[in-house]
């Protein structure tokens, strides 16, 4: 097996037969040992039966299909544990992404030693106010916050080494951060091919500007992750230190004013310096717990999958 084609959709049964056509017809040309995955993300347009009817003409088709919509980022955890190509490529089922960019993308992995290749669409087709823009923003915040130098984080054409594939845990909506994922995992030779962008031919989109809100926690969550994700006490510990000392201060600069510098002056309980130590003691309690609990639910947490398999073909 050389390539495994790994393609999440919810509701694309109109683009189904000709991307499907496209990519076989491109795997052909180039002579490719290829499987093509389709993960239904629990489409209610009859999706399924043409990825079925699909799988009868051509046996390198394979369909896995969830219970309900779980999200693009567990269809592609689904599809990536399926995989059993060297190479994986992802592509979005709506046919804004080229099969013909395949064999370029292969070759950057296969001559250039690339781990990961990441589509840039330069040119989009999309809305400039709804879609563009926004995603300027966004893609400038990710390469900022995660050092990772690329132009567009979230196109959905993309190759990988399998080792990737198999290492990286996408979960979540984290499908927008692969490339960050992969360097966190250890993988940094990351690449960026220019890539053709085709204006929408059936259906609608499926995201809203709702997602770009959500990238951005989740570009904070990641950030976070990356840093402190196998050792929360340190980020938690150290701003509980930090509150405790501030705390221990002031209770010291009022025990030192009460017992030597102002023995007939106001009550300690009445001074607001008192309740800024109170308040700085337990807060540093609750972060140095919360520290802990983070140490305890690393070292005991279960890595079930977060989506349910109704068939497979």
């Amino acid at each position: 097996m050389t390539l495994s084609v790994v393609i999440p959709l919810l509701n694309e049964k109109e683009s189904l037969p000709e991307l499907h056509d496209w990519i076989a017809s491109v795997m052909e040309s180039n002579r490719f040992s290829y499987e093509l995955l389709f993960i239904d993300d629990g489409s209610t347009d009859g999706s399924w039966e043409t990825i079925k009817q699909l799988q009868e003409k051509n046996p390198s088709v394979k369909g896995i299909r969830f219970l309900q919509n779980y999200g693009k980022s567990q269809a592609l955890h689904a599809g990536f544990k399926a995989a059993e190509g060297d190479i994986v490529i992802t592509m979005d089922a709506d046919l804004q992404d080229n099969p013909e960019e395949i064999p370029e993308l292969v070759t950057m992995i296969e001559q250039d030693g690339y781990d990961l290749v990441s589509g840039w669409k330069k040119k989009r087709y999309d809305n400039a106010v709804t879609k563009n823009l926004p995603s300027k923003l966004f893609n400038f915040a990710a390469r900022k916050t995660s050092g990772v130098k690329l132009h567009d984080f979230n196109c959905g054409l993309k190759a990988y080494r399998s080792s990737v594939t198999k290492t990286i845990e996408v979960t979540g909506e984290m499908h927008r951060y692969i490339p960050v994922l992969a360097k966190n995992a250890g993988f940094h030779k990351i690449g960026e091919k220019v890539v053709k962008h085709q204006a929408r031919k059936y259906g609608t989109t499926k995201f809203g500007i709702e997602r770009f809100i959500n990238g951005f926690l989740d570009l904070i969550t990641i950030w976070f992750l990356s840093r402190f994700g196998k050792r929360p006490m340190h980020f938690f510990g150290a701003i509980g230190a930090l509150m405790l000392l501030i705390g221990f201060l002031f209770s010291l600069y009022l025990g030192i004013d009460k017992l030597f510098l102002n023995k007939t002056g106001r009550l300690i309980t009445e001074r607001p310096q008192f309740y800024l130590a109170l308040t700085a003691m337990i807060m540093g309690t609750q972060f140095f717990m919360a520290g802990f609990i983070g140490e305890m639910v690393l070292r005991n947490r279960d890595r079930k999958d977060r989506y349910y398999i109704s068939e497979t073909i």
